[in-house]
């Protein structure tokens, strides 16, 4: 007798060990309500150190996963630079995909992705956790509630010190290098507010972009990014940098009533002369972060169930900003308005461990 759809137990391999693997993937399938509906019973790195899984057989190559009994799905937790090709290899093994971002950086890269899932009867789907990050919620509440009315400015800012070394130790993290991570901070950080832009108000017409260099003179791919998307109506304007003094994450919308700021971890609606915030600041804390990941993946069960073609579209429309950004930033540079972009070869490498 067939389990029910919404009750099926999926079994699947995570590939690639490193830092997002360990810290946020591994312990948010182990919470609800992924830990209902996924149970991960291998993991994939030729490199992982001893102990590295918490206590799962680790592999050493993707192709010994046919020795871990059937598999419904696989995790990749790899760098950027592999997800095209990796995508492609699961689904031509009849395996649905669960991919850190982002899975593809072009639209031919994505649309390649799109028909192997169609040809397959597979799903693939991005690990864009920040829908779930409590505070993004409440603030597409009151967007949706109309709080502020028709918003029409949207600013953000994020400011980090350097790229995110991962679990490695080299002076260049993986992030940081073009073969690696084909990339900079545009595409890192910027994938998480492309899609959550793309969820507030839809896909723009026109993007503007500047990349380059400010500090990490090491480094391959851009170190600070400005965007500007418009919108029918809308303009969206940001700073993403790996060249700042702090950490620091701000968001503002201004709408017709009042606006809504988001700065570290106070969510403060400010409407007719009244304000009112809410703290998350615990929320927010890295260590919350396997919950977001928990319900990413409970989600992805429920696309599992249904078969659900969604995912493609929002890997689809991610590539497709990623590729006019960088495209808008090329232009840039070469009319004279900014820096030459640090190269990023997009061809995919090998496999190892984000």
């Amino acid at each position: 007798m067939c389990s029910r759809p919404e009750t099926r137990r999926y079994r699947g391999a995570v590939i690639g060990l490193g830092a997002v693997a360990r810290r946020c993937h591994l312990p948010g399938f182990a919470l609800p309500p992924a830990a209902e509906r996924l149970e991960i019973v291998a993991a994939v790195d030729p490199a992982a150190p001893a102990g590295a899984a918490g206590g799962l057989p680790v592999l050493r190559c993707k192709e010994e996963l046919a020795a871990a009994g059937p598999l419904d799905f696989v995790d990749l937790c790899t760098p950027t630079a592999t997800h095209v090709e990796l995508t492609l290899w699961a689904l031509e093994r009849g395996y649905h995909v669960l991919c850190e971002k982002p899975v593809a950086v072009t639209a031919a890269g994505a649309e390649r992705i799109r028909r192997a899932a169609e040809r397959a009867g597979r799903v693939v789907a991005p690990c864009h956790q920040y829908r779930y990050n409590p505070a993004w919620r409440h603030l597409v509440r009151w967007v949706e509630q109309g709080a502020i009315g028709r918003w029409h400015l949207a600013e953000f800012e994020v400011l980090r010190l350097g790229a995110d070394p991962g679990a490695g130790t080299d002076p260049v993290p993986w992030r940081g290098r073009a073969a690696d991570g084909l990339g900079g901070v545009l595409l890192d950080h910027g994938t998480h507010l492309l899609y959550q832009l793309l969820d507030l108000a839809g896909v723009p017409y026109r993007v503007h972009a500047w990349a380059g260099r400010l500090r990490h003179r090491a480094y391959e791919v851009e170190d600070t990014a400005h965007l500007l998307l418009e919108f029918p109506g809308r303009l969206a304007v940001g700073l993403l940098t790996w060249a700042g003094h702090r950490r620091e994450n701000r968001l503002r919308l201004i709408g017709e009533r009042g606006a809504i700021e988001w700065s570290g971890g106070t969510l403060a609606l400010d409407r007719d002369g009244t304000i009112e915030a809410a703290d998350y600041s615990a929320e927010l804390e890295k260590s919350a972060y396997p919950r977001w990941f928990a319900e990413l993946f409970g989600a992805f069960a429920a696309a599992m169930d249904r078969a659900d073609p969604a995912p493609l579209e929002d890997i689809a429309r991610v590539a497709a900003l990623l590729d006019a950004a960088y495209a808008a930033a090329d232009r840039a540079a070469t009319e004279g308005t900014g820096p030459e972009r640090a190269g990023a070869d997009r061809a995919a490498v090998g496999v190892g461990a984000a």
